[in-house]
């Protein structure tokens, strides 16, 4: 049966799984649109096309599928490029259906035109760094190809962003539909059967060693590996520390998690790592800057190290190990705690971690070196409050970073997904909203005002489609991270990071959504009064704009 060209797109993205699309159309896109009219995926509108494809990414981190955008030519397509790098970075399976200019005008200077002929606007150069497939499909006849390999790309163990773009008149061109059958829809493994040799080297590794400490990567969640570690970590006592990208890896309210690694973290499993470990076992995790401290040469100086990765550009990309391994996190971890049992290796010593806290603190305060002063204790007051409201979990998507990744412990019935990636302000509000497009949980928005504000009207989506959301927005009136930087490196020679702030309260009103402001930690019961399974709220946090964490980049 032959069918538009627009219709297999959309029958495509049906096999794919995807259930909703975000975008916004125009008229080189239109004929996708009006195929969209008849087919069970639900369309939300967006109020920018960047928003639109930060939408796709969280629906795509909290589901594990394919998240899905579409928009038009020129303007369209451009402005998803921040989102799309974003996608890249976080190797996200995310589509992107762009229309074109028909091809019947390219070179010659037609509205909105993106061919790269004639001096247009190129577009598959512009995403060529940033997807890992792009085509501008100017015929029919290798459109089954193209679909195969976007398919393979955003079903494959290491996903990531695809891009089609298709003219006006090629949408409308006919097709025999049975092209989508030569597809496999089939998500993709790459396992391999891990290497006996390995394990018998990891084992003899963590027999020889007295404290032994991991470190949980995003591999970790990656490749639902969380029982398992949970597992291997209790059976011999190893304390846990995650990346910041991690937290949630193992619970952060048991007994042997220390918490977050990094430069904006706390310090405590810093401290353990540098102080008592005499191995660390690094799972699925890169070291990237603010897990390595900068780089930090002597972070793991006398230590032995054992790093294992799918990636091999991972392994030992920082640090050298003693032994890396190249395996899929969840078969190398089934297969360690399998032969943990067998040989009935002999648990640690029993190592204090709550005691190791209490007193990195005590002496962190005694030396004026804590992260947080009393200025944000109202801030810290507030994760434990979320974490007391929340026994059974909750979603929460985060711009800020640092005050979670140091307040709010993850439990295992959470769902943390900081703004790592190319950390783009402005992304958690979108992303939320997209995950809310299927999260059942109460859902959290965590955003500084400065990145509010290149996102705020998306929560005009979330009224318009009645997506439950919880924005959590820190007001100090300034670009917090800038102005810390120009107060400690730069001698209080402010510029351009301080802004005014609009009333919340009056936006919150103006948006039909409910407005709450906390000032202090006396104040928290006021968000008592609040729904934060069925309504939207918008929860104003006031902070000292002179108030700074304790922590240096180094920049």
């Amino acid at each position: 049966m032959e069918l538009p060209v627009s219709e297999v797109l959309i029958k495509f993205l049906e096999r794919l799984g995807v259930q909703c699309i975000f975008g916004i159309p125009g008229s080189h896109i239109l004929p996708v649109y009006d195929a969209l009219h008849d087919s069970p995926i639900r369309s939300v509108l967006a109020k920018h096309e960047q928003g639109a494809a930060f939408m796709a990414g969280g629906l795509a981190r909290t589901t594990g599928g394919v998240g899905a955008c579409i928009t038009t030519a020129g303007p369209g397509a451009t402005n998803l490029v921040t989102a799309i790098a974003s996608a890249y970075a976080d190797h996200l399976p995310v589509i992107a259906i762009t229309g074109e200019a028909p091809t019947h005008i390219f070179g010659k200077g037609g509205l909105q035109e993106s061919s790269g002929e004639g001096g247009s606007v190129d577009q598959v150069a512009l995403f060529a760094g940033i997807t890992r497939y792009h085509r501008l499909i100017e015929r029919t006849d290798y459109l089954p190809n193209v679909l195969i390999q976007a398919a393979k790309h955003l079903l494959s163990d290491t996903p990531g962003p695809v891009v089609l773009s298709i003219p006006y008149n090629v949408q409308k061109e006919q097709v025999d539909a049975s092209l989508l059958d030569r597809i496999t829809f089939a998500r993709r493994r790459g396992e391999r059967p891990i290497a006996g040799s390995y394990i018998e080297q990891s084992l003899g590794l963590i027999s020889a060693a007295r404290r032994p400490l991991i470190v949980a990567g995003h591999g970790c969640l990656r490749s639902g590996s969380q029982e398992a570690l949970r597992r291997i970590s209790q059976r011999l006592n190893i304390p846990v520390t995650s990346s910041l990208k991690a937290k949630g890896a193992i619970d952060e309210r048991s007994p042997l998690s220390l918490g977050s690694l990094g430069v904006t973290s706390g310090g405590y499993a810093m401290r353990y790592l540098r102080q008592e470990a005499d191995l660390v076992l690094v799972l699925g995790a890169g070291f990237n800057e603010r897990t390595s401290y900068v780089w930090d040469p002597t972070l793991l100086a006398g230590k032995t190290l054992i790093q294992v990765d799918n990636n091999t550009q991972q392994l030992e990309k920082v640090f050298r190990a003693d032994l890396a391994v190249q395996a899929d996190l969840g078969a190398y971890l089934q297969a360690l705690d399998a032969a943990i049992q067998d040989r009935q290796l002999a648990p640690k010593e029993h190592v204090d971690i709550a005691a190791f806290i209490a007193d990195t603190q005590a002496q962190g305060d005694a030396a004026g070196e804590t992260i947080f002063n009393h200025q944000f204790d109202h801030v810290r007051a507030l994760y434990a409050w979320l974490e007391r409201k929340f026994p059974d979990g909750l979603v929460m998507f985060d711009d800020n970073i640092v005050f979670a990744q140091n307040f709010y412990r993850v439990s295992a019935k959470d769902r943390f997904y900081p703004n790592t990636g190319i950390s783009s302000l402005g992304h958690a509000i979108p992303a939320a909203i997209g995950a809310g497009c299927d999260v059942k949980r109460p859902l959290f928005a965590v955003i500084g005002d400065g990145g509010f504000h290149m996102c705020a009207m998306e929560l005009m989506t979330a009224v318009n489609y009645r997506i439950p959301l919880n924005v959590v927005l820190f007001n100090n009136s300034t670009m917090g991270l800038i102005r810390k930087n120009q107060h400690h490196l730069y001698q209080d020679r402010f510029i351009d990071c301080d802004f005014t702030n609009p009333d919340y309260a009056l936006l919150a009103q103006s948006f039909g959504i409910r407005h709450c402001r906390i000032e202090s930690a006396q104040q928290l019961p006021k968000l008592d009064a609040l729904d934060f399974s069925r309504d939207i709220n918008l929860i104003e946090v006031m902070v000292d704009q002179d108030a700074y964490p304790n922590y240096s980049s180094r920049r």
